[in-house]
């Protein structure tokens, strides 16, 4: 009885060393093709686009004819001088009309409406205190030039006083202009300027003219 050697057949013969498994290095992400990059998606921009107005602007609404002053607003120089200058011919006209109470009556319908008309106008352009909303000025200048004494150069120099105070805007007048928002706030800065200015002309009659 002849017994079996061990299988001749093998995987791996006795004379050959086992063949080990080429790797291959994996390919780095710096050294990749730039065009198998993903490119991240631009964030959409957040600037506002704000109207720019023009006559059909200021024809296309009461409130942002009112505002502006009947285009007075307009003016590329100076806007809210140009709107304190209207308030000269303004005065003129509505004290030839009415008497002193007449008058009063109708600043305190001007400084409704102003809220209303401003408030309008501010939301129509995304900005509130645009320069070109000019009616705050004419209707304050209107109450100061009410209480001026009588005389171009008592209201040339309550023009000057009014408009010193429009500009700077002292302490509490860019207070409340910060602290305000909408249509009152637009009209209640000035009416602090003109009471600034009703002030100092009443110092300077009371204790330099006498």
């Amino acid at each position: 009885m002849t017994t079996s050697g061990p299988d001749s057949r093998s995987d791996n013969p006795p004379d050959r060393e086992p063949v080990a498994a080429e790797s291959k290095p994996a390919p780095s992400i710096d050294q990749g093709d730039e065009a198998g990059r993903e490119t991240l998606p631009s964030l959409p921009s957040l600037r506002i686009e704000r109207p720019v107005p023009d006559k059909a602007f200021v024809r296309g609404s009461a409130a942002h004819f009112i505002a502006f002053a009947g285009g007075v607003g307009l003016s590329p120089v100076a806007p809210g001088t140009a709107g304190t200058l209207v308030a000269f011919p303004l005065f003129w006209v509505l004290e030839y009309i009415f008497g002193s109470s007449g008058f009063l009556l109708f600043l305190v319908a001007a400084f409704g409406i102003g809220i209303w008309a401003c408030e309008v106008t501010g939301q129509a352009l995304r900005d509130p205190d645009h320069g070109g909303i000019v009616w705050d000025e004419v209707t304050a200048f209107l109450l100061v030039l009410f209480f001026t004494p009588k005389g171009l150069m008592w209201q040339a120099f309550a023009f000057l006083l009014f408009r010193l105070f429009d500009i700077i805007k002292p302490a509490p007048i860019r207070y409340y202009e910060k602290k305000m928002q909408g249509g009152f706030g637009v009209m209640f800065d000035d009416l602090l300027a003109a009471f600034f200015t009703l002030l100092c002309l009443a110092f300077w009659k009371a204790y330099v003219t006498g």
